[in-house]
C-alpha cells in the first residue's frame, strides 16, 4: 500500500456489463484554491458538490469494470496498465495444518510489531499469541541500514528471549519469521525483495538497491539472534493469509486505511507476464497497488486542487478518494471555499487553523457524521476545538452534509473496485465466484471506524451484484491479520513443512 500526500496526516454483481477491448477513456487528471463573492451563497458549491461527486449505478459500473479491464492489462505485461498488479510469490497458503512456533515482524512506520503465535494445527489450531510494539527512534530513520537493522533484530532477539509458557520451539528448528514490510520493494521470491525506495518519512542509507529480507537476516546473525525470514509479505497479504487460515472462502483482502491496497487470489495461468516463470501451484497471489487506479472517477475541483499540491501529482488518484489520508483534507478544501465564498461561518471569514492543508483529519470527519443530537452538538465541537470556529445550527448541517457527501463517494467507489476484482475472477472462472459463498477480508481503521463509509461501500457492492448474487459475497472485518497472517505465511512456507 501506498501513501503520499504534501503534508502528514493521522491515523454483489453486475457480470454482463464487461468492458470491450478497447482502452477505457481516462479522464486527465489536473488536479487550484477558488472564491467568489458572499453573494454567491453555500447552497450552489454544495449542490455543484454532490453532483461532482455522485456515484450513480451507471458510474458504479463503468468503474468495475474499467478496473476488471486495467487488472487484465496490469497482468499481461508490466507497465501495461495503471495497477501493478505485483506478484507477491505467495503460491501457498496456510491450510490450518502448520504446526510450531512462528514469529512475525511487521514494519511500515515509525513502531513495528514483533508477533509470536504457537500452531497446532487442524484440531487446536492457533494455541497462543503474544506481541509487543516498538517505537523506532527518529534519528534511527536517517541512520545507515546497517544501524536501523540491528536495532530491529535487537528488539527481536529480546523478545524471543521473553519465550515461554505456551510457547516451544520444536528441537533442532530454527525459529522462522514472516516478514511485513510495507515500502515500495520489487519482490524476487517468497523471501527476497530489493528495496525500491524509503516513503513515510525515512532516508535510510545504504538499502535502497539491497534485498531487505538479506539486510534483516544479517543483522539478526551480527546480534544473535537465532531466527531466518521464512516469507516476505505486505500488509495486504498478509491480511488475506491470517483470514484465509480461518475460512476457505476468503479469496480478496483490502486494506481502508490511512492509505489503501487490494490484494486478491489468481490463478498463475491466468497470468501472461508469468509465462517465464514456473509456478509450483496453480495459484498465487496478486498485490493490485489498486490505489494508482484512475479511471473514470467522478473527481472535484476540491480532488484537483489537492492533488495538484501533491508530492505526487496525476498519481494515486484512487487512493485520494477513497482513503482515510485524504477524506478530512477534501471536506477542509470544502470549508475553505465556503467560507470565502458563501459565508459559511459569517462573511468571509475562514478561520486561520482551517487554511492549513491535512488539518482537518477523517476521524474528526467521521465524528461529526455520527452526531446525532438535535442541535448538533458534537459537531459544534469538533468545529470549535480544532479550529476555533463558531458555528450557527445551519452551518453545522451544512458541515456534516459534505462530510457524508465525500463519505458517501468514498465508500460507494470502494465497494465498485471490490466488485471490479471480484468480476475479472468470475470472468476467468465461471461459478467459481458468484457461484459460492466468496469472502472480502477488510482491515484498516477507516473501514473499522467509519460506520457511514462501511455502510456505503456495501451499498455499492449490493446495487452491482444485486440482491441474490450479493447474499454469497461476504465483506469481514479481519482486525490486524497482516501480523498473525505474515507468521502463518512462514509456516505455510517453512523449509520444516515436512514435519506438518
Amino acid at each position: 500500500m501506498s501513501v503520499t500526500a504534501s503534508s502528514p496526516a493521522v491515523r454483489s454483481f453486475h457480470v454482463s456489463r464487461s468492458p470491450s477491448h478497447k482502452r477505457v477513456s481516462k479522464p486527465r487528471v489536473i488536479m487550484s484554491a477558488v472564491r467568489s463573492s458572499d453573494s454567491l451563497g453555500v447552497a450552489p458549491i454544495l449542490t455543484k458538490l454532490k453532483k461532482d461527486c455522485a456515484t450513480p449505478l451507471p458510474v458504479l459500473r463503468h468503474v468495475a469494470d474499467a478496473m476488471a479491464f486495467d487488472m487484465r492489462a496490469g497482468l499481461a505485461v508490466d507497465g501495461g496498465s495503471d495497477l501493478k498488479m505485483i506478484l507477491s510469490y505467495v503460491d501457498t497458503l496456510p491450510t490450518g495444518n502448520e504446526k510450531g512456533l512462528f514469529y512475525a515482524l511487521d514494519l511500515g512506520g515509525t513502531n513495528f510489531r514483533v508477533l509470536r503465535v504457537q500452531l497446532g494445527g487442524k484440531e487446536e489450531r492457533v494455541i497462543a499469541t503474544e506481541f509487543e510494539q516498538v517505537s523506532i527512534p527518529q534519528e534511527l530513520m536517517f541512520a545507515t541500514s546497517e544501524e536501523l537493522f540491528n536495532f530491529i533484530a535487537s528488539a527481536l532477539g529480546k523478545f524471543a528471549q521473553k519465550e515461554g509458557g505456551n510457547f516451544e520451539l520444536p528441537q533442532g528448528r530454527t525459529r522462522e519469521i514472516g516478514f511485513t514490510f510495507s515500502f515500495p520493494v520489487k519482490q524476487t521470491s517468497i523471501k527476497s525483495g530489493i528495496l525500491i525506495k524509503w516513503t513515510k518519512g525515512f532516508a535510510v542509507s545504504g538499502t535502497a538497491g539491497k534485498d531487505v529480507v538479506a539486510c534483516l537476516n544479517e543483522a539478526m546473525e551480527r546480534q544473535g539472534t537465532d531466527m531466518q525470514v521464512s516469507a516476505l509479505v505486505n500488509d495486504t497479504v498478509g491480511t488475506l493469509a491470517g483470514a484465509r487460515y480461518w475460512d476457505d472462502d476468503v479469496m480478496v483482502a483490502v486494506i481502508l486505511g490511512t492509505g489503501t491496497n487490494a490484494c486478491y487470489v489468481e490463478r498463475a495461468d491466468a497470468i501472461p507476464k508469468l509465462a517465464k516463470r514456473m509456478s509450483k501451484s496453480p495459484i498465487t497471489i496478486v498485490n493490485t497497488e489498486w490505489g494508482a487506479f484512475s479511471n473514470g472517477l467522478p473527481l472535484t475541483e476540491f480532488d484537483r486542487e489537492m492533488d495538484a499540491e501533491s508530492i505526487n501529482p496525476g498519481e494515486q488518484i484512487f487512493e485520494k478518494t477513497i482513503s482515510g489520508m485524504y477524506l478530512g483534507e477534501i471536506v477542509r478544501r470544502v470549508l475553505v471555499k465556503m467560507a470565502k465564498v458563501g459565508g459559511l461561518f459569517g462573511g468571509s471569514y475562514v478561520p486561520e487553523k482551517l487554511i492549513t492543508p491535512f488539518f482537518l483529519r477523517t476521524p474528526d470527519i467521521c465524528a461529526m457524521q455520527q452526531d446525532t443530537s438535535r442541535d448538533l452538538e458534537a459537531v459544534e465541537s469538533v468545529l470549535y476545538d480544532i479550529a476555533g470556529i463558531k458555528s450557527d445550527l445551519s452551518a453545522r448541517k451544512t458541515v456534516v452534509d459534505i462530510c457524508d457527501t465525500i463519505a458517501k463517494r468514498g465508500g460507494r467507489l470502494a465497494g465498485a473496485g471490490i466488485v471490479g476484482i471480484l468480476q475479472k475472477m468470475e470472468e476467468d472462472s465461471k461459478g467459481v465466484i458468484f457461484g459460492k459463498r466468496t469472502v472480502v477480508a477488510m482491515d484498516g481503521g477507516l473501514y473499522e471506524h467509519y460506520p457511514q463509509y462501511r455502510g456505503y461501500l456495501q451499498e455499492a457492492v449490493t446495487e452491482l451484484l444485486g440482491s441474490e448474487i450479493s447474499k454469497n459475497v461476504v465483506i469481514e472485518h479481519s482486525k490486524d491479520g497482516s501480523g498473525i497472517g505474515a507468521a502463518l505465511l512462514a509456516a505455510a512456507n517453512s523449509k520444516y513443512e515436512h514435519d506438518f
